[in-house]
């Protein structure tokens, strides 16, 4: 038995054809969305200072500069001649140093003898300490809003630690490479920085909401758009009418008549 087939009663399209208009549809018509976009870059412009503008004065206003000093130890300094086994020594001792500035009493040493009104949580998460690859020495970092107070506690954090290691390491004690310098400069926040991120921040936001709305645009607009839903050609084009267009026009026409006389 025959069946009829359903293209020859235009009920609907043939499989293959539904298929491809569907994904005619979902497909995003980018040369339409950076017209769109180009055509609203002055909102994205306006949003980008917008952010570039809250960020800066959030930063300028709200946001303490904090500095960070930094003191440096020596490993294997001593004052006579340095071997090769104190090198190798002072290699696999620079794990075992570090560890050194986790010590709650270490922590107390400083607040002590500084008089610090700071608990160790507070301490420890100002102090930092590292060591660079293929060096011998560590470096003790400490952050506060008061630069002077950075560099004394940078310091005195050294001077703690090189007397901890050898009392209760029973260890040749390390010397100082460099006292921490006064900071100039707060390392937080970085406001250029900063800036520069608000201002992108800004114009993706705006961006991203202009390319929502045009996606979520389902209204006809040009015969592109009848040819895309409709799958129809396009005829002719009927202008916009209004209603009082004939009678400025007819206001228009009087006025430069008089002008003219």
């Amino acid at each position: 038995m025959q069946t009829q087939n359903p293209q020859d009663g235009n009920l609907f399209q043939p499989p293959v054809a539904a298929a491809e208009a569907e994904n005619q549809e979902k497909e995003i018509d980018l040369v339409a969305l950076f017209y769109r976009l180009l055509e609203k870059i002055h909102w994205i412009i306006l949003a980008a200072l917008i952010g570039a503008v809250a960020i800066g004065a959030y930063d300028y206003t709200l946001v303490k500069p904090v500095y960070q000093a930094t003191s440096k130890i020596y490993i294997v300094g001593s004052d006579t001649a340095i071997s090769l086994s104190d090198l190798q020594i002072g290699t696999n001792l620079a794990a075992d140093y570090q560890e050194v500035f986790k010590n709650w009493h270490v922590h107390e040493l400083v607040a002590s003898r500084l008089d610090l009104d700071k608990t160790y949580s507070q301490l420890s998460a100002n102090l930092s300490i590292s060591n660079p690859a293929s060096t011998h020495v560590i470096y003790v970092s400490y952050k506060s809003p008061d630069p002077a107070e950075a560099k004394l506690v940078a310091d005195t954090y050294a001077q703690v630690a090189r007397e901890f290691i050898a009392a209760k390491m029973d260890m040749r004690e390390p010397n100082i490479f460099e006292e921490a310098r006064l900071p100039d400069r707060p390392i937080s926040p970085q406001k250029t920085r900063d800036v520069v991120i608000g201002f992108l921040l800004g114009g993706l936001l705006a961006v991203a909401i202009i390319t929502i709305l045009f996606l979520g645009d389902d209204r006809i607009r040009t015969t592109e758009d009848i040819q895309k839903v409709g799958n129809l050609p396009t005829l002719g084009m009927i202008p916009v009418q209004d209603l009082s267009g004939k009678q400025t026009a007819d206001k228009q026409d009087s006025k430069t008549r008089r002008g003219r006389k």
